[in-house]
Order: C-alpha cells, then sequence, then structure tokens
C-alpha cells in the first residue's frame, strides 16, 4: 500500500485546497435591447426580452 514519506506541509495542503474552493465566476454579456448587463442565454431582467421578442412584463 502507498503511504507518503513525508508529511504535507500546511502550506501545500492549503493550496491544494484553494482550487477546490475557488470563486465561481459568472460570465456577463448586454442585452441587445437595452444595453443593461445580463447572464447569456436568459431574460434580461431590465426589459424582459429575450431572442428579439418580449417574454416578460416588467412593471415600471
Amino acid at each position: 500500500m502507498a503511504v507518503p514519506k513525508q508529511k504535507r506541509s500546511r502550506s501545500r495542503t492549503h493550496l491544494k485546497r484553494a482550487k477546490t474552493y475557488k470563486a465561481i465566476t459568472v460570465s456577463v454579456s448586454t442585452c441587445p435591447n437595452c444595453g443593461e448587463p445580463k447572464q447569456p442565454h436568459r431574460v434580461c431582467l431590465h426589459c424582459g426580452h429575450y431572442g428579439g421578442r418580449q417574454i416578460l412584463e416588467i412593471g415600471e
């Protein structure tokens, strides 16, 4: 059975675990109708448009 010869240092442990707990980045595009930032392939929450059509009625 494989057994480590040396104890893994705390800094190496934290460096390895940092990749697991890395913050998730979200891509952002602009709405072609109103120009507000939005996530791609989602309805714009500012104007309610998606794919050139009005999907949601946004109250003023």
